[in-house]
């Protein structure tokens, strides 16, 4: 007998372990499949700071991509679960087909050193500075606003200064309560 997968989103502010979770979360769960979002070319406001500034609005990207490739997934028969590495939680009217949101509370600091470490390690120092103040002047708003917005819009918070393999454990007993006991690969 066929049943809809089980749609799970993780989201968390950039550097905050999402690709990490989502990719071990993958790994463990039986029968599941991965998005994520930045594997997407979803367009969105140009200016990402003058968009948090204007209220963050989810729905001005058009995240049509994502969507077409959920719904076959769904459609396919043959996974479980849908694990979407994506910033949104249920906030986009085109996918609110989400079951269980998590949402990794990275702490700021940590977030902005794994993005460092991440995106800037072959990079200049002033490359790096350069960075830094942004993140001070400007981009540290778009943190916040997840935080404000993405955040208490989820089912789950936890802990992203945790392990990997405990958030992992912690999502895993968040299933098990909504439909019991789930086979991992191990």
């Amino acid at each position: 007998m066929y049943s809809k997968p089980k749609i799970i989103a993780i989201a968390a502010v950039s550097g905050g372990g999402k690709t990490t979770i989502t990719s071990r979360l993958n790994q463990v769960l039986n029968n599941s499949r991965a998005l994520y979002f930045d594997d997407y070319h979803v367009e969105g406001p140009e200016d990402i700071i003058d968009w948090v500034e204007r209220g963050a609005d989810c729905n001005e990207w058009s995240i049509e991509p994502i969507v077409t490739d959920v719904n076959s997934l769904i459609n396919s028969r043959d996974v479980r679960y849908i694990l979407i590495d994506y910033p949104f939680s249920r906030l986009h009217h085109d996918l609110k087909t989400i079951d269980l949101t998590v949402f990794v509370d990275t702490p700021l600091d940590i977030a902005m050193a794994r993005r460092l470490l991440r995106d800037f390690r072959n990079t200049n120092t002033e490359v790096i500075m350069d960075e830094l103040s942004n993140y001070l002047s400007r981009g540290r708003m778009g943190y916040e606003s997840m935080l404000k917005t993405t955040k208490p819009n989820s089912d789950v918070v936890i802990d992203g200064a945790l392990h990997t393999d405990e958030i992992i454990k912690l999502i895993l007993d968040e299933i098990n309560k909504t439909e019991g006991k789930i086979k991992e690969n191990r």
